[in-house]
C-alpha cells in the first residue's frame, strides 16, 4: 500500500483532507502482508471495558479490536457517512421507512466458542436502548426512534420504527455498540465492564493496568483471510511528550487520536520519509456557553455581543498553526450535506461576517445599550488542558478584549470543570465545553442543544421550546432540502438567542510510521479502530 511521504514541515502545514484522500486512493495497489504486531500508544486508561457505558477513546482504541458491530462506518469513506456490513451481511428497508430487516451472518462465534445468533443482537440493542437499573448506556437517547425489535429466526433481526428517519442506520453503526453475548448479559448485565469476549478480529490476551493491552489474531474470524496482523499491543501514557517520543523512537507505530501541528512537524523533521501524515476534519468542537441565569449575561444583547466580537476566519488561520482547531462552522459538522456552506454562514448567521470591524462595532453598541461598562470583568471557566482548551481560551479572551471586555481565564482539572458545566443552574460566567461525536449524524448530534429537561449535555441549562420544536420537525423530515432548512432555522435560533457560541471545529492530524498500511483516517477518533485490515509492510 503506497502512501505519499511528506518531506518537509512546509508541505505538512498545507496538508488537507484532499491530500489524505489522494494518498488513500493509491492504497489498493499493494498486496497486504500477513504477520507482525502493531504497537500503538493511547493517551489514557480505559475506565472500564464496556463500550455501552463509556464515551472515551482510551477505552475504544485498545478494546474495539475484540468486538464486532451489526453494521459499521465504511473505513474507505472519508466523510464517515457510508455504512458497510459487519455482523449483518445485508439489510433492507420497507417503502415507508418504518421497518428494517437485517440478515445475520451464519457461523459467527464468540471467542469462547459460543455461536452467535440474532438473540445476541436483540440482547445487545435492548441493553443499549433500555438499560435496566444499575446498568449504564451512554447512547440510550439516540435510540428513541425504535418502537420494537424482534427475531423471527436465529439469523434475522427486525427493527420497527416509530417514524422514518435518516438518523437510524448511523445510530446502529456507532462504534461503541459492541455486540455482546445474550447468555452472559442474562447472568450479569455488567459482566462486560471487566471482561472481554467478543466476535471481533482479535482476541483479548492481557491487560497490565496502567501499562499495556495485548490482543492476538482471532483465527476463527468470520471474514476469511482477516485480520492480517498477528496481534497488537496498546501502551498507555497520559503525557503528550511521551506519546510523541514513542513514535519518534519507533517504540510505537502510531497514535490514533491525533497530534498538534508542531509535533507533526517535529516528527517529520526527525524521521523524514519514515513518517506519513494523514489529516482530516474532526467531528469535535469547543462550544462557549454563556450563563443566561446570571447578570449581565441574562441580557440577550450581551450574549449577542460576545458572539459578534469573534473573528472566526482569522482565528482559523492562526489557531490551525498551533492547535488542533481549524474548520469554521456552526452546530452541524462542516461538509455534511445538512451543514451550512461558508457563504451560507456569512449570509445567515450573525458573527460569521468577514467584516469583523463592523461586527465589533455592533457588539460595542449592544454592550452600551445593555449598560455594560468599558472594561467589564468576568471569568472564563475552562479545562486545564493545553490542546486545544487553554490555547483556544487565550485566543478567545483576546477577541473579547477588542470590544472592551476584561476577561480572566480560570482553567481547572477535568472533574471540577465538568461538575461546573453540569450544575443547574450554573454559577460560572462563561464556560468552554467540548463535544466529540462518533458517526457523523447531525440529525441526532445537534440534540445537545435542546432544552435542559431533554438534553443532559445542555450546559447552558436553558429552556427553549422553539428550539425543541424545530429539532423534532427536522428529525422526522424525509426531504433533505427541507430538513436542512429546519436545521438552519435551528442554528439561527441558537445564535440569535445567544444560547451557545460556535467558532471552529477540530482538525485531526495522524503522523505515523510508513510501515502501517490499511488504516484510513476518518472524521472521528472512535471509528475504524477494529484493525481488521491494518497490516505492516515489513
Amino acid at each position: 500500500m503506497k502512501r505519499r511521504s511528506i518531506l518537509t514541515a512546509t508541505l505538512v502545514a498545507i496538508l488537507t483532507a484532499a491530500l489524505s484522500l489522494a494518498v488513500m486512493g493509491t492504497a489498493a495497489a499493494q498486496t497486504p502482508k500477513r504477520g507482525g504486531t502493531l504497537v500503538f500508544i493511547v493517551g489514557g486508561l480505559p475506565p472500564s471495558f464496556d463500550g455501552h457505558a463509556e464515551v472515551t477513546f482510551t477505552m475504544m482504541h485498545p478494546v474495539a479490536p475484540n468486538y464486532s458491530l451489526l453494521i459499521k462506518p465504511d473505513p474507505t469513506d472519508p466523510a464517515g457517512t457510508k455504512m458497510s456490513p459487519d455482523i449483518a451481511e445485508s439489510w433492507q428497508k420497507s417503502p415507508d421507512g418504518l421497518t428494517y430487516i437485517f440478515r445475520i451472518r451464519r457461523g459467527v462465534r464468540f471467542h469462547d466458542g459460543e455461536a452467535l445468533t440474532s438473540k445476541d443482537l436483540l440482547a445487545t440493542f435492548d441493553k443499549l436502548r433500555a438499560p435496566p437499573a444499575g446498568t449504564v448506556s451512554r447512547r440510550k437517547p439516540f435510540f428513541q426512534m425504535i418502537d420494537s425489535i424482534s427475531t423471527p429466526d436465529d439469523y434475522t433481526l427486525v427493527f420497527k420504527l416509530k417514524y422514518p428517519t435518516a438518523a437510524f442506520l448511523p445510530v446502529l453503526a456507532i462504534p461503541f455498540n459492541f455486540i455482546y453475548s445474550a447468555s452472559k448479559l442474562a447472568k450479569d448485565m455488567n459482566w462486560y465492564r471487566r471482561n472481554v469476549v467478543g466476535t471481533g478480529p482479535f482476541k483479548f490476551v492481557s491487560y497490565a493496568t496502567g501499562s499495556s493491552w495485548v490482543g492476538k489474531r482471532n483465527e476463527d474470524y468470520f471474514k476469511p483471510g482477516l485480520p492480517y496482523l498477528d496481534g497488537y499491543e496498546a501502551i498507555f501514557s497520559r503525557k503528550l511528550i511521551v506519546r510523541v517520543q514513542a513514535i519518534r523512537s519507533r517504540r510505537a507505530f502510531i497514535e490514533f487520536r491525533g497530534f498538534p501541528p508542531k509535533d507533526r512537524d517535529n516528527l517529520i523533521k526527525a524521521l523524514g520519509d519514515e513518517i506519513v501524515v494523514q489529516e482530516s476534519p474532526w467531528n469535535c468542537t469547543l462550544r462557549v456557553w454563556p450563563n443566561s441565569f446570571k447578570k449581565p449575561f441574562d441580557d440577550i444583547r450581551v450574549r449577542q455581543a460576545l458572539n459578534l466580537a469573534i473573528d472566526r476566519w482569522a482565528g482559523s488561520k492562526f489557531l490551525s498553526q498551533i492547535a488542533i482547531m481549524k474548520t469554521v462552522g456552526h452546530a452541524v459538522f462542516p461538509g455534511h450535506p445538512l451543514s451550512l456552506t461558508n457563504a451560507e454562514l456569512e449570509a445567515k448567521i450573525p458573527g460569521y461576517s468577514r467584516d469583523i470591524n463592523a461586527s465589533r462595532a455592533k457588539a460595542r453598541q449592544l454592550l452600551r445599550d445593555a449598560g455594560v461598562p468599558e472594561g467589564f470583568k468576568f471569568v472564563l471557566h475552562n479545562r486545564a488542558v493545553d490542546q486545544p482548551y487553554k490555547i483556544f481560551g487565550t485566543w478567545l479572551i483576546n477577541q473579547w478584549k477588542q470590544i472592551g471586555l476584561d476577561v480572566t481565564q480560570a482553567p481547572v482539572s477535568t472533574s471540577p470543570w465538568l461538575a461546573a458545566l453540569r450544575k443547574n443552574p450554573p454559577d460560572y460566567d462563561i464556560a468552554i465545553g467540548a463535544n466529540c461525536q462518533t458517526v457523523v449524524n447531525p440529525t441526532l448530534d445537534v440534540s445537545t442543544f435542546l432544552s435542559g429537561d431533554r438534553s443532559p449535555s445542555n450546559y447552558g441549562h436553558y429552556t427553549d421550546r422553539v428550539l425543541d420544536d424545530l429539532y423534532d420537525r427536522q428529525l422526522r423530515e424525509p426531504d433533505q432540502a427541507k430538513q436542512k432548512d429546519l436545521l438552519t432555522q435551528y442554528q439561527q435560533r441558537l445564535t440569535d438567542q445567544g444560547r451557545v457560541i460556535f467558532t471552529m471545529w477540530w482538525h485531526r492530524i495522524i503522523p505515523h510510521n510508513r510501515r502501517v498500511k490499511g488504516w484510513n483516517i476518518t472524521p472521528s477518533h472512535y471509528m475504524n479502530q477494529d484493525l481488521t485490515e491494518v497490516w505492516l509492510d515489513q
